[in-house]
C-alpha cells in the first residue's frame, strides 16, 4: 500500500515522514498529480498560513486534484483547514470538502486560566461520532496542538476540543478526514490514529 504526502510548500513534511517511517509505512512525498491520484492513501499536511497554502495549491492545480480524490485523504492542521469552506485567515476561500468555516481562536481570560494564542501543547479530544479514525482511541485522549485558527463545529465534526471556545478537533466526510491537532506529534495516541488511517494493525499500546 502506497501513501502519498502532498508537497505544496507548507512545511511539516519531515515530522509526518518520520511518523510514517516509525510505522514502517511505504510513502512518497510528491506534488505530481498522477502519483497523488494513484495512491492508496493521501496525507495533506501543513504548517503556516491558509491563504498562502491555498495560493500554492491553485498555482499548481492541486486544488482540483484534491477535490477529485476518491481514496482516503487525511488533512492535518492547515491541511484540514483548507479542506473547509473558508478561513478567516486572509479571508480565504478554501476547498469546500467540509461544510464549516475556520475562525481565529480568542485570546482571553477564563475560569481555567488565560487562553493564549497560539494554543501550543496538549489538550483532550471529546469523540462525538464513531469513526474508523478513532478505532481503539479512548474518549478524552490527549493530543498535541500548535494553532491559532480552528474549524467551527458542524455536521462533519467527529471530535471536539475546548480552548477558549469549543472547536472541531477532527472532521470526516465521505473519504476525507481531518485533524486540527498533529497526530505525528501526539505520542501513542497519534500513532494509533495514523495507523487507523493507513489501515494498519499493530500491537502499539495506547495510553
Amino acid at each position: 500500500m502506497n501513501t502519498v504526502i502532498i508537497d505544496y510548500g507548507t512545511g511539516n513534511l519531515r515530522s509526518v515522514e518520520n511518523a510514517l517511517k516509525r510505522l514502517g509505512a511505504e510513502y512518497t512525498v510528491t506534488a505530481d498529480a498522477a502519483a497523488i491520484r494513484s495512491a492508496d492513501r493521501v496525507i495533506l499536511p501543513g504548517v503556516g498560513e491558509a491563504s498562502f497554502a491555498m495560493d500554492r495549491l491553485r498555482e499548481s492545480g492541486l486544488d482540483r486534484v484534491i477535490q477529485s480524490l476518491k481514496q482516503p485523504v487525511l488533512g492535518i492542521c492547515i491541511g484540514m483547514q483548507i479542506l473547509c469552506s473558508s478561513s478567516e485567515e486572509g479571508g480565504t476561500d478554501c476547498l469546500g470538502i467540509f461544510h464549516t468555516a475556520v475562525r481565529r481562536l480568542e485570546a482571553r481570560a477564563g475560569t481555567g486560566g488565560a487562553f493564549k494564542i497560539p494554543e501550543m501543547g496538549w489538550n483532550s479530544i471529546s469523540i462525538k461520532t464513531q469513526s474508523p479514525l478513532f478505532r481503539d482511541i479512548p474518549d478524552d485522549s490527549y493530543v498535541y496542538y500548535v494553532h491559532s485558527f480552528a474549524p467551527d463545529i458542524c455536521n462533519d465534526t467527529i471530535a471536539v476540543t475546548e480552548y477558549g471556545r469549543p472547536f472541531s478537533a477532527a472532521l470526516a466526510r465521505d473519504n476525507f478526514f481531518g485533524t486540527q491537532f498533529h497526530p505525528e506529534k501526539s505520542g501513542s495516541i497519534g500513532q494509533r490514529i495514523l495507523e487507523n488511517f493507513l489501515g494498519q494493525t499493530t500491537n502499539v499500546s495506547v495510553k
